[in-house]
This record gives C-alpha cells, structure tokens and sequence, in this order.
C-alpha cells in the first residue's frame, strides 16, 4: 500500500478497506514500519517495533479496528512479553509477564501492536525527553516539545506512522500531546476504562487510560470497544446509554458552555493562545450554543500543594517496587533529578499527609461538581501556549525539588490537572494554530460520566472546522516511504 494512500485514511477507514480485502493486516503494518523506518530517527517517538508482527499480522476479525496498525506507550499498559520501562533507567530490561485488561481488550477490537512509545520519566512531565530514551521531537517543528507524557504516541501518530496509538493522563497526558501535536484526545472518566488486574486506581484515581487519534470517530468507536469495569475493580460508573460512535454522529442541541482562559494557579496563557481562544469561544457560538464567561472557584494553593503530595507519594511508591524488582538503588545513575526529588519527598509523607490530600481533592470535587450543575461544558486552552522548545521541561536540571517541578510543569499546562483529581471527562480538540502553524488545542471538559456530550459537541466541531487533512511538516504524505 502506498503511504500517501495509507495516511488518506483513519482506523476505522483502514479497517474497511480490510474487510473489503483491498488491503491485508500485512501490508497496512508494512506500510506503519517502513514509515517508522523513515521518520523516527528524526522523532525518536518509539523505543522498539516489532517486525516480526507484521509477518503475521491479522487483527481479530470481528473487532472495529481488525488489522489497524497501533502503538503502546511505555507506561502502565502491559503487554505480554513486552518490555515495560517507564521511561526510567532504574526499570530497564523489565518485562510485562502478562496482557493488561486493557491492552487483551484493544487487541479485541482488531488492533496489531507494532512498538512501543516513548514517555518521561514515570510519566511526570509535559515533556517527553527522559535519559533513559532521550528527547523527542514535534512533527510540527523538530526543535520543540510533541508534549507529555504521552509525547512518543503523539509524535508518532502526528507523524503519520499510525493512525492512532495508546497513551495514559494523570495531569494532562493525552490532552497537552494532543494540544501539541494537532490530535484529538479524550480523557474518559475515572472508572470508565480499567487499569486492572496490576492496579485499582492509578496515582489516587488521577491516572486514566486510553488513546490519541486523529479522528472523531476514531475515538469514540475505540472508547465503545474498550470501555467497562473489568472484574475486581473498585466501582462500576453508569454505562453509556447509546454507543459513542452514535453520539459523535449525533447533534448536540444548544449547549451552555462556561469558558475561561485564566489558569487557576495564576498562570497565564500567551497572546496566541487568547487569539485563538476566542475564535474558539466565537465558533462555539456561531454553531448556536450559549457561551458565558465562568471558572469554577476552589482553594487553588490546597490543591496545588495536595498535586505534589499525591505525585510525590505515587512515585516514591512505584520506584520501592522497581527496586524490588531490579535490585538497583535509587540515586542520580538511576533516577532524574525531578523524579529523585519527588522520590524523596513521598518517603517523607506521613499516611496523614496522603489522607489530608484525598481530602482536599475531595473538597475540590464538591465545589467543581457544584460549579457544573449549572453549566452543560466547561471551555479553557489546552495548554498555556503552543508547544514549548526542547529543554524547557528538563526533568534533570539541577535544583528540582517536588514543589518546584511541579510548579514548573503545570505553569506550562495549568489546565488539565484538575480534571484529573475531579475525575471528569475532559478532551483536547485541536481547532486552531498559531501563524507559522503550530498546532493549539481547545479543552472542553463535560460533568462526570458525561462522554456523551463531549463526543456530540467533538463531531460537530470537527464538520465546523476540520483537522483530519492538516499534515505536519515531518510527514511523508505525499511519498512512498
């Protein structure tokens, strides 16, 4: 299959045209590797492929993605006999002996896993530069960030490598790549997807699993595939009463949409990003909806300082286990500067620091949950600007304490964290660039459970304003590779 053909479609394009028998599984993954192939070394978005999948590639034939070319991101996901990482030379060499639910449940829907992706350290940064797999770079400009910490995904799917690609959000993961990279990503609800059987609720219930895809449909036909309690997870959240490729396709009716562009920790977003903020707030309004300037209120400097404890202590916690298992000591050969500064703080907290800050997440839960019984959405940027140059997110810069490195991450991306610690569904869509076209992401956050609503508005947007045929200037659309 010719690239150029290739990149013409989505997952579920592809798909048909494998149902159809116009193309194999074989040649869709030799298609995805000779594009790795050609513009990794420019990216260094993925760790590994697997050529050898490709030889044998096949896809479950009833799932909606059946043959589809796909990627994991190197954190939390496990696949059977799969390395897993964590972006960290303290795990190198550690191998997944098991699938995840998950990752049995995207191989159900069809997809063939041809690598694995890169991410920060332990996945706390808005950047994916670790030293364990050194930087990597934005499709859009090789200079600058393709985000975090899902950052490999996005480059790789930015790039035209594959047409989506698995990745995790604990404070914004999916949604500041996506932001960067020109991507759509939704971050469902907690609960919505499982991280089960190796974990209940990943870093206090902020961390949440799924993917980034440059379509609408694409993400609402993977969530319907995907989503659901797996058995001994800790709660079952209201199923979705149609499914979300129905809703995608489905007008939303008028919407009251609150929108702010003011970052709740003071931070400040740059003039580009106000620009194409408002042209957001002026489309949203074009298509009908009510648009009325409103920001939830809550203690900002409590949650700020609940953010570090619960980070912190999540990290401390996951770099015990990797010792456990590697035998290695934590310390500079093993660990960045950031994340031994995190390490070390949640050694320090007290069992009572953890409970005080589940229960400032608790307060601020009540009083955003307030906040949306009047309003349908909630619009903010993405992110503070477009993506940042190579460096500004240095997690081994010396100096870093867990106060300071936090602080310094979420002044980049002050908006997306708190729908973590809600729990709420929020997604990135990306409706704007910059004037030299750097890509700028719109956040649209919906009540909790309510993906629903957020697909309804994404299709609507995505008619208004498309995206799908904007290509990054690293692409070989119109090559064969």
């Amino acid at each position: 299959m010719k690239y150029s053909d290739y990149v013409r479609y989505d997952g579920l394009g592809l798909a048909e045209l494998v149902r159809g028998k116009e193309v194999s599984p074989q040649e869709l993954a030799q298609t995805a590797l000779a594009a790795a192939a050609a513009l990794d070394p420019q990216i260094n978005a993925l760790i590994e492929v697997f050529p050898e999948t490709a030889e044998t590639a096949s896809g479950a034939a009833n799932g909606p993605f059946c043959g589809v070319p796909f990627l994991i991101k190197d954190l939390i996901l496990q696949k059977a006999g799969v390395k897993n990482e964590a972006g960290s030379r303290l795990a190198q060499g550690l191998v997944a002996p098991a699938n995840s639910d998950l990752m049995t449940r995207f191989e159900a829907a069809g997809l063939v896993t041809l690598g694995r992706t890169t991410t920060p350290e332990m996945g706390f940064n808005a950047s994916t530069e670790s030293i364990a797999t050194g930087p990597t770079r934005n499709p859009w400009d090789l200079t600058r960030s393709p985000g975090g910490s899902s950052g490999g995904s996005a480059a790789a799917v930015a790039a035209g490598i594959t047409p989506l690609a698995h990745g995790n959000d604990g404070g914004g993961s999916l949604r500041i790549p996506a932001g960067w990279c020109g991507l759509f990503a939704v971050k469902p609800s907690r609960g919505r997807t499982t991280a089960g059987p190796g974990a209940a609720d990943p870093l206090a219930g902020m961390g949440i699993e799924f993917a980034l895809t440059r379509s609408v449909r694409d993400a609402a036909a993977l969530l319907d595939a995907v989503e659901g309690p797996s058995p001994g997870d800790p709660y079952v959240i209201t199923r979705p009463a149609q499914p979300y490729a129905q809703e995608a396709k489905t007008a939303p009716g008028k919407l009251k949409i609150a929108f702010t562009h003011r970052g709740w920790s003071n931070a400040k977003v740059s003039p580009a990003m106000r620009a194409a903020f408002e042209r957001t707030v002026s489309l949203c309004a074009d298509l009908g909806h009510e648009m009325i300037e409103a920001s939830p209120v809550f203690d900002t400097e409590a949650f700020d300082q609940a953010n570090v404890t619960i980070w912190s202590t999540f990290i401390a916690h996951i770099v015990g286990i990797l010792v456990q298992m590697t035998g290695r000591a934590p310390g500079p050969d093993t660990l960045e500067t950031s994340v031994l500064a995190c390490y070390e703080e949640g050694r320090k907290a007290s069992a009572d620091d953890f409970l005080a800050a589940l229960d400032v997440f608790n307060q601020v839960r009540r009083a955003v949950g307030g906040f949306f019984t009047g309003y349908d959405l909630l619009l903010t940027p993405t992110a503070a600007d477009a993506a940042p140059k190579l460096g500004v997110l240095d997690a081994n810069a010396p100096g870093w304490t867990a106060q300071s490195w936090t602080r310094h991450v979420f002044t980049l991306s002050p908006f997306t964290a708190l729908f973590n610690a809600t729990g709420q569904p929020a997604m990135s869509v990306p409706l704007e660039q910059t004037d030299d076209g750097l890509p700028l992401g719109m956040q649209f956050v919906a009540r909790f459970g309510d993906e629903a609503r957020l697909f309804r508005l994404a299709g609507q947007l995505e008619e208004a304003r498309p995206w799908f045929d904007r290509r990054a200037p690293l692409s070989l659309s119109e090559k064969q590779p």
